[in-house]
Formats: structure tokens, C-alpha cells, sequence
């Protein structure tokens, strides 16, 4: 008798123990988007779009007539022999590879086409509010926002340090990305992001 009440005792025990386990909420992590982490999804820089002003090496092998080095005009256009105007800006470089060797495939055997960005023109972002020196950078490469308000001389005497906002360009709208420049330094700069073509970083 008394093993079958030990067995009994033992088998409510596992249940309320399976009853706690299930009630127990699973947590996911989630990041807020206006926070710094989701500021820079993409940070491989193979992943570059091209933009007006840049400067593009187009090589077709075999076939110089074709080839030539061509700068992105204001309307994201590249004009190329055969082909006339082709969209560049807002691709990757091999995104627009893929389409140079699909529309010179209509005039050109299995053309090879590789394409180099010889010079960065598009990537400029602006500082502005309570720094030493406001204004438009054009980069040449990957920027954090620590190294963009270091080339606006630091802070104005006034500067709200711990309310800066990046206004980043999205569709028809702007979207915030608020960045504590205190908190950085006593994080050791984890907080601290790449900047995206078009930023607007507001230093109130």
C-alpha cells in the first residue's frame, strides 16, 4: 500500500512540475527600430549600391570597343555602346553585372563582364545642430557615426550629447535612429554603427 502512494505522490509532483514548464513564456529577442542595432543590417561591403556621381569600371573581355571606365549621371543611368542607358543606381555591382551580361547576351556570345567602382561619389551624409563644424562629408568607405562627428570637430558647448537622432532616408519618409553618444563610451563603443548613404545625423 504504501509504494502505491509513493508512486501516486510522485506522479502529482511530475504533473504540477509539467504544469510550470508549460505556463513558463518563451522569450525571443526582439530589437526596437529606432534602436542602433538594426541602424546597419548590411554591413559586408560587397554589398555597396551604386549611386549617382560614382565612377565604374565596365571591362567586357575580348571586346575594348565596349569597354570603358563611366560615371553614374544624376539620374542613376549609365550610358554603355549597343545598350544606351542602363539603370546603375541602387544596384550592387553584381547586381548590375547580371544585367549588362543579360542585355549584352541579345548582341554578344556569352559575353564575361566584370565591373569595379573606381571612385565613391554618392556615399554623403550630413551633420548638423550643436557641433563645431556643420555640414555635408562625402565618404570614401564603410563610417561610423563616431568617426563622422569627429570630422564635425565635436560638440558645440550646449549639445544634448545623450539625444542625438540619425535621419535615415526611407522610401517617402525619414526614420529616426536615436544614438546615446554617453552611453557609448561607457559601453566601449559597442553602440556605435555605420552610417548609410543619405544620413542626416541631428545633434540637438
Amino acid at each position: 500500500m504504501w509504494i502505491h502512494k509513493r508512486l501516486i505522490a510522485i506522479v502529482v509532483v511530475l504533473s504540477s512540475m509539467n504544469l510550470v514548464f508549460a505556463a513558463e513564456p518563451v522569450r525571443t529577442a526582439a530589437l526596437e527600430p529606432d534602436k542602433p542595432q538594426e541602424a546597419n543590417k548590411v554591413q559586408d561591403p560587397n554589398d555597396y549600391r551604386i549611386g549617382p556621381e560614382d565612377v565604374l569600371d565596365i571591362s567586357v573581355w575580348n571586346n575594348t570597343a565596349i569597354s570603358r571606365t563611366v560615371p553614374v549621371r544624376s539620374d542613376g543611368k549609365i550610358s554603355l555602346p549597343l545598350l544606351n542607358d542602363v539603370q546603375a543606381a541602387g544596384l550592387t555591382p553584381m547586381q548590375l553585372r547580371t544585367t549588362l551580361i543579360k542585355k549584352l547576351g541579345d548582341f554578344i556570345p556569352a559575353p564575361e563582364v566584370s565591373i569595379i567602382v573606381r571612385e565613391v561619389h554618392s556615399f554623403k551624409v550630413s551633420v548638423i545642430g550643436e557641433v563645431k563644424k556643420t555640414g555635408r562629408h562625402e565618404l570614401k568607405g564603410r563610417t561610423t557615426i563616431l568617426d563622422v562627428l569627429a570630422l564635425a570637430e565635436g560638440f558645440g558647448e550646449f549639445a544634448a550629447r545623450g539625444k542625438i537622432v540619425v535621419l535615415r532616408p526611407a522610401g517617402e519618409h525619414m526614420k529616426q535612429i536615436h544614438f546615446n553618444y554617453n552611453k557609448v563610451l561607457d559601453n566601449g563603443g559597442s553602440e556605435n554603427f555605420y552610417l548609410q548613404p543619405g544620413d542626416i545625423i541631428v545633434v540637438p
